[in-house]
C-alpha cells in the first residue's frame, strides 16, 4: 500500500484525540470519544494516551498475527492496552476512554476490514461507485436529545448543559447491550464490529476518515464520495481536511451546517493498493 495521512486538532494547542497510522500491509484509524469538561472517567490517562496505545497495538496484530482474525486482533489489543492502565484506573467507570475503529489489512488477496463506530472506511473499486463502510453503532435512543444539543448557541451554558446529558445518556447504554458499542476496555466489543473481505483485484484505493473529516461529504456536502476519493489522490488528505475547515469557520454558530462542535479533530487516511 502508499499511504498518505494527515489530522488536525479541533483547535490550536489542544491535543488531538484522533490516531493514524499504516505500515505496507495495514492502516488503522482511531477517533477517541470526546467527554465533557469536568466529567469524571475513572482513569489517570486520558484519551489522547488510550487511542495511541490502543492503535499501535492493533496495527501489531494485524502485521504479525495473520492467524487471527480483524475482530480477534482489534479484541486482542482491547486487552493489551487495558493491561496498560495499572491498578489506578477504574477501567469499569461508563467514561472510561474508549474510541471509534477503523482498520484494513491485506490478507491473502483480499483486503480484510474492520468498522466499529461513525469513524468511516471507502472502498474504491476499479469500476462501479465507491462503498462506504461505517457509522454502524447509532444511538436511537439519544436522537431527539442529540438535536435538542444541535439547536442551542455553541458556548451557550445551555448547550453545555444538554451535552453533558446527552454524554451521560451514551455512556450509560454502551458497551452493554443496550446502546452503542465501541472500543474501551472490553474486548466484547469486537464482536459487534463490522467486517469483510473484499478482493484486491477488485480495488483501486481505501480511504479512511474521523467523523471530523467526513464532514466534507456527511455533513457539508462539498462533494460525493467519488469527488472525495478524487480529491484524497489528487492533493492528499491535508487538502481535504482544509476544505473543511474553510467551510467550518463560514459557520461557527453552526446555524447552516447544525452539528455537536463547530470543530472537530479531523484525520483522513488514503491508501492506494
Amino acid at each position: 500500500m502508499q499511504v498518505q495521512l494527515a489530522g488536525e486538532a479541533r483547535r490550536p494547542g489542544r491535543e488531538s484525540e484522533d490516531f493514524a497510522a499504516a505500515s505496507p500491509e495495514a492502516l488503522v484509524l482511531l477517533d477517541g470519544s470526546s467527554s465533557p469538561t469536568g466529567l469524571e472517567s475513572g482513569c489517570r490517562h486520558g484519551t489522547p494516551w488510550y487511542v495511541r496505545r490502543l492503535g499501535v497495538h492493533l496495527l501489531a496484530r494485524l502485521t504479525d498475527r495473520a492467524d487471527r482474525s480483524i475482530a480477534e486482533c482489534l479484541a486482542d489489543a482491547i486487552v493489551e492496552t487495558a493491561a496498560l492502565h495499572g491498578g489506578r484506573c477504574d477501567l469499569a467507570h461508563p467514561n472510561t476512554p474508549a474510541a471509534m475503529v477503523v482498520a484494513a489489512r491485506r490478507h491473502g488477496t483480499a483486503l480484510e476490514y474492520l468498522v466499529l463506530g461513525d469513524s468511516l472506511l471507502v472502498l474504491e473499486f476499479k469500476d462501479g461507485p465507491p462503498r462506504v463502510i461505517g457509522d454502524n453503532q447509532r444511538f436511537p435512543g439519544g436522537e431527539g436529545l442529540r438535536r435538542q444539543v444541535w439547536s442551542t448557541v455553541p458556548g451557550s451554558a445551555e448547550r453545555a448543559a444538554l451535552h453533558l446529558e446527552y454524554a451521560l445518556a451514551v455512556r450509560a447504554a454502551r458497551n452493554n447491550g443496550g446502546g452503542p458499542w465501541i472500543a474501551a476496555a472490553s474486548p466484547k466489543a469486537a464482536q459487534h464490529a463490522e467486517t469483510g473481505f473484499v478482493g484486491l483485484d477488485r480495488l483501486h484505493a481505501v480511504a479512511a476518515l474521523t467523523d471530523g473529516a467526513s464532514r466534507y461529504t456527511e455533513r457539508f456536502g462539498l462533494g460525493s464520495w467519488g469527488d472525495a476519493l478524487r480529491l484524497l489522490a489528487e492533493s492528499g488528505p491535508g487538502e481535504l481536511i482544509a476544505q473543511v475547515r474553510a467551510v467550518e469557520r463560514t459557520d461557527a454558530d453552526c446555524e447552516r451546517w447544525p452539528r455537536g462542535k463547530a470543530h472537530d479533530d479531523a484525520s483522513a487516511l488514503y491508501a492506494l493498493l
